[in-house]
């Protein structure tokens, strides 16, 4: 299926994207949902049972380590660390090192675990199809599937009207929607307030956790010196790009595509005088990309 005709699927009906290489952590023991919170920049002891919290895993100077999706499963303190591949080796060393002296178990389950995207707007129709833990999203729903049973879902899903999708095509509405992707925007540099993810991610009510310090003070009394922004660009380019403001490099192009609806499109963390309305110069081929507030449209 060409990418227009999947990018009408996710739009109009539900796409079904299968990602590889996601990393699952699994986080159990008596002081589990005590210690995450103490690592962690969400309220973690918030999360029901059945229920799914964004957050992120910081250094003591507030850069990124990882960003993750924290899902309870039952009723029990187990804890599921869904992650972006960049990040799994830092956090596995992380919550491993500081859970010393803790009745707290850290197991990397992603090799028996496969991550399952229904995107659209038949997407919870779809999903109560199958029994798996499930995470509601903007975009849909995403299911946690355990590796044996994952040809028996798969097949449900597309039996119940979900059409197989690339996940490039899904990348082109993450970029249109304006999600950071950790690896690609966000990485060991980046704190939550550049990449627009605080609302989200952090909770400034809850006890300390390792970072925060740095969190309240950028988010009570300071500005970030640079932001996420959305790029429209004058012709495809590649992720790494250095973007110009002039002379000045303001950033680096994180992830780009080619939407049907909009053209070439990108997101990058800039400079906070690469203000939306600027436009600034793209790597060394004459591509140049309007700087635009998210999401696009």
């Amino acid at each position: 299926m060409e990418i227009d005709a999947q990018y009408r699927q996710l739009r109009e009906e539900c796409g079904l994207v299968e990602w590889a290489e996601r990393g699952l952590l699994i986080v159990s023991g008596a002081e589990a949902v005590e210690y995450l919170q103490g690592q962690l920049t969400n309220d973690i002891e918030a999360i029901e049972p059945g229920g799914w919290i964004y957050a992120a895993l910081l250094d003591r100077k507030g850069h990124m380590q990882a960003d993750l999706r924290v899902l309870r499963p039952g009723e029990g303190a187990e804890l599921w660390l869904d992650l972006e591949p960049e990040g799994l080796a830092a956090a596995g060393r992380h919550l491993q090192m500081y859970k010393i002296g803790r009745e707290v178990e850290v197991v990397d389950a992603g090799d028996g675990h496969t991550l399952l995207s229904l995107i659209g707007p038949r997407a919870s129709e779809i999903a109560r199809s199958v029994q798996s833990p499930s995470l509601r999203t903007d975009a849909g729903v995403d299911l946690i599937v355990p590796t044996p049973e994952r040809e028996r879902v798969r097949g449900a899903l597309l039996a119940a009207g979900a059409v197989e999708v690339s996940p490039e095509a899904a990348e082109i509405l993450r970029i249109e929607a304006g999600r950071p992707r950790f690896g690609a925007e966000m990485g060991t540099e980046t704190m939550p307030a550049e990449a627009g993810i605080v609302e989200q991610a952090v909770s400034f009510t809850k006890g300390c956790y390792i970072g925060q310090e740095t969190v309240a003070r950028l988010h009570y009394k300071g500005k970030p010196n640079r932001h996420l922004r959305g790029l429209r660009l004058s012709a495809p380019a590649q992720p790494g790009a250095s973007l110009r403001l002039g002379e000045k490099e303001v950033g680096t192009l994180g992830s780009a595509a080619v939407s049907p609806a909009l053209g070439p499109v990108g997101l990058a963390i800039l400079r906070r005088e690469a203000e939306p309305g600027t436009t600034v110069a793209v790597g060394e081929d004459g591509v140049t990309a309007e700087v635009v507030a998210l999401p696009f449209g």
